[in-house]
């Protein structure tokens, strides 16, 4: 592989496109400056402005999401995992029918697998711009998301209206549904039942894991952060594992399954027999199947990484209380 082919794996930090209207509440007050980015498949967007980075998928989507400080993502459920960690700023996450059933807050470097079947939000309590990186179970991101039902009539009254197609449309512009697309339908009160109502302690507890705990447990050798054997049990589709400048492998490693490199701190350099490449915070590196390459910092200080692996379990639903 050359490194003009390598460099189409690569997705830079600063070369990456928002889409400030992806979802239904892209115009409710409090949720309007929010910004989504696809870095690799499509991701759940509903819009079609959406701009996907790396189109083909290793059997996950990686997306993020950019808020500045006070900002709030809408109560909404996923079928398959998702999975953020925080890469700028401090996140104030919370769930429940209504957003209070518990909530936790995350750090930089922090990670959370959110349990599938409930709705969530979250919001930047930060003093300035956040980034919030995001790994999504199975090639179409689950279907897309569920709303919250209040999160679909808010928006009807800001101008923006979801068909049951799964696409937005944007009354302030012109647009109206389509012959034969009906609005999205709420979610009834027997459907809502479906949705648990979990506190704090079960949730932060096997779903939680935190930045510097991981920097010890990965000292000498990677730690596995999700998956069956992982700090945070789990089978969504995908594996995480979390690496620091004392748990790369010694010498050239070849996986037979998708890697996907994710820098939290430092700078690395990939090498490989046709070159290398360097990564910093905030890139995404999908590095193929059965390339023989080796990962090392490339500076002193401070390095860290997520390192994404596909398994051959099915995507599914994640919560188990």
């Amino acid at each position: 592989m050359s490194p003009d082919e390598m460099e189409t794996r690569i997705v830079r930090y600063g070369d990456l496109k928002p889409c400030r209207t992806a979802f239904i509440d892209a115009h409710t007050p409090g949720s309007d400056q929010k910004e989504n980015f696809t870095i690799i498949g499509g991701g759940v967007s509903e819009s079609p402005d959406q701009h996907v980075h790396i189109k083909d998928t290793p059997g996950f989507n990686i997306g993020a999401a950019g808020q500045p400080p006070k900002c709030r993502n809408s109560l909404h459920s996923h079928k398959t995992a998702e999975v953020f960690y925080v890469l700028k700023g401090r996140w104030r996450f919370f769930w429940g029918r209504w957003g209070t059933a518990g909530e936790v807050v995350l750090e930089e470097g922090d990670i959370f697998n959110i349990p599938t079947g409930i709705f969530r939000g979250f919001e930047n309590i930060g003093t300035d711009y956040g980034m919030i990186m995001a790994v999504l179970g199975g090639d179409d991101a689950g279907g897309g998301v569920t709303w919250a039902p209040q999160v679909i009539e808010d928006a009807s009254d800001h101008g923006l209206v979801l068909g049951e197609n799964g696409v937005l449309y944007d009354t302030k512009k012109g647009q109206s549904l389509p012959d034969g697309i009906r609005p999205m339908p709420l979610l009834s009160d027997e459907e809502l039942k479906a949705y648990p109502e979990p506190g704090n302690s079960a949730v932060v507890r096997d779903y939680v894991a935190r930045y510097w705990d991981l920097m010890a447990l990965a000292a000498n050798s990677p730690c596995k952060v999700i998956g069956e054997a992982g700090l945070l049990k789990d089978r969504p589709g995908f594996e995480v594992e979390f690496l620091t400048r004392g748990s790369i492998p010694d010498t050239n490693y070849t996986l037979n399954c998708h890697e996907i490199l994710m820098v939290v701190r430092g700078h690395w350099k990939l090498c490989w027999s046709g070159g290398e490449k360097g990564l910093a915070p905030g890139d995404t590196c999908a590095v193929p199947p059965g390339l023989e390459h080796s990962l090392v910092p490339s500076m002193s200080g401070e390095a860290s990484l997520y390192r994404v692996l596909n398994t051959q379990d099915q995507a599914g639903p994640t919560w188990v209380g």
